[in-house]
């Protein structure tokens, strides 16, 4: 049986045709639901008709090609805004489907989840409005946090002002506790979403989303500072013109560096993009495949 798993974030929307618990394609569409969230502490009536129309393509898409259920959940754009209830209702007005709001324990399980399958390790998962971190060591959750600040946010405070950035990333890192600091230096850490896939892609100097060739790809360190360095030295119309971030050319930059604070706060050398990630969790839990 197919199954249509619609994911609203902060900065795209994201559907995953699903069937006997494999992946048969994913695709995205980039509605900056969470533009100007950490401003005003809601979302734009425009970013929110543009993600509802987006959610409604997808479930027809889904539809049409064989999906007998389609599940939407939302994450922390969706669940931090004051008027959280009136993109629900539009949502189930337009597209006649409810909108589950996660809340960020379960958007880390759910990452978890998705990424490991069961095993030991740990996942970054750097957002449009929030970045997850959760760690599992010998069958057992180690830690699991979700901090407020992701690309979309990230931008609305400091633009792409490498000092802005810097200082921002430095307060919210301080959000996941000191007892956060270098837990993650022996495990192996994923990275998944979105801004884990631009990155995988830019390293392979992709210029369209091919998930089997970023799926697995190591991004050290070393790497990381590098790829944050060109990222933010480049214009918005460089980066454009150069790399897949045809839409999120402002944002991708402190998404890097933002990336690379979280690997040197909780002592990673190295992260491993994972395609697999929370619409996989969603999925698994929602049929019982856990």
């Amino acid at each position: 049986m197919k199954t249509g798993i619609i994911d609203v974030g902060s900065n795209s929307v994201r559907l995953a045709l699903m069937a006997d618990g494999k992946t048969l394609y994913k695709t995205l569409a980039t509605t900056r639901l969470g533009e100007g969230l950490s401003l005003t502490g809601k979302m734009s009536d425009a970013a929110m008709q543009r993600t509802a129309q987006a959610i409604a393509g997808f479930k027809r898409r889904a539809e049409e090609d064989g999906a007998q259920k389609v599940y939407v959940f939302a994450t922390a754009a969706v669940r931090s805004s004051s008027n959280k209830q009136e993109f629900v209702s539009l949502v189930e007005k337009l597209c006649n489907i409810n909108v589950d709001v996660i809340d960020g324990a379960k958007e880390a399980e759910i990452g978890l989840l998705g990424a490991l399958r069961g095993k030991d390790g740990g996942i970054i998962d750097v957002g449009g409005a929030s970045t997850e971190v959760s760690i599992r060591n010998d069958g057992k959750l180690i830690y699991s946090k979700s901090v407020n600040i992701g690309t979309v946010r990230l931008y609305d405070l400091a633009g792409r002002e490498r000092s802005s950035l810097e200082k921002v990333i430095a307060e919210k890192l301080c959000d996941y506790g000191a007892s956060a600091k270098g837990c993650a230096a022996q495990t192996q850490m994923f990275a998944i979403g979105g801004t884990a896939s631009r990155l995988g892609s830019i390293v392979h100097k992709l210029k369209e989303y091919r998930p089997e060739i970023t799926d697995g790809t190591n991004i050290s360190l070393a790497k990381m500072q590098e790829l944050a360095d060109r990222l933010l030295t480049m214009s918005v119309e460089e980066i454009r013109a150069t790399t897949i971030c045809t839409n999120s050319a402002d944002i991708v930059g402190g998404g890097c560096l933002l990336m690379l604070g979280v690997m040197k706060y909780f002592g990673a050398e190295q992260i491993t993009v994972s395609e697999s990630d929370n619409i996989e969790g969603y999925y698994f839990l929602k049929e019982g495949l856990v």
